[in-house]
């Protein structure tokens, strides 16, 4: 990694689908997400941040954990909390319902920070993944200005910044397939979570026989 960088955990949704349900602590083979998440950060990020509304849920997880400033339900609020919360210049975002987040894919991320570059965030056949990209503290006012005036999209404060786009070819290089992408925001997503964590562990069981 050529530049210090923050890891910061999003965790503000309602979970309306899986009844008030946390997705952050959702089982995956005997794993949450967020630990899952967690063991990566603490391998890559010296400065881990957790933004959520109801912090009381975390307080066993040793991280520093911020509130929203902007009275806003959005992913955007919490990026500008997590930003403003950061020790160093840039921070990389992840949602807490990504339970196959890779290492080698954050890394190759953190490889394309510069220090002229505001946001650098993932470009797939499905789109931009901004839950999974870098921002810069010069981002911060940009989204402000959004926020006060009520522009929640994440990618509307873009064009007052400058981004670098990574290709799918350069990601799918480390992580085939892109699965570090995948959201569980069903019940059905969980239990597909669930089949792809015990064909990756068969897999993993596999090479190492092997």
């Amino acid at each position: 990694m050529r530049y210090p960088c923050t890891g910061v955990i999003l965790s503000g949704g309602l979970n309306t689908r899986f009844s008030g349900r946390n997705k952050a602590f959702l089982q995956i083979n005997g794993h949450c997400i967020l630990d899952r998440i967690l063991t990566l950060f603490r391998e890559v990020f010296d400065d881990i941040i957790l933004v959520t509304n109801d912090p009381l849920q975390y307080l066993d997880r040793d991280l520093l954990i911020v509130t929203d400033i902007f009275p806003l339900r959005s992913s955007l609020t919490g990026i500008h909390a997590g930003l403003a919360a950061a020790y160093h210049p840039h921070a990389f975002f992840t949602s807490c319902d990504t339970p196959f987040l890779k290492k080698s894919l954050v890394e190759r991320i953190l490889d394309h920070i510069d220090p002229k570059i505001d946001v650098v965030i993932p470009r797939t056949a499905a789109g931009l993944e901004p839950l999974c990209a870098v921002y810069s503290k010069a981002c911060i006012k940009p989204i402000e200005h959004n926020l006060s005036n009520n522009l929640l999209k994440i990618q509307g404060f873009f064009p007052n910044v400058r981004v670098r786009k990574i290709p799918e070819e350069i990601l799918d290089a480390t992580d085939p397939g892109l699965a570090s992408f995948f959201n569980v925001n069903t019940p059905e997503d969980l239990a597909r979570a669930q089949m792809m964590s015990t064909e990756e562990s068969t897999q993993e069981s596999t090479q190492q026989s092997t």
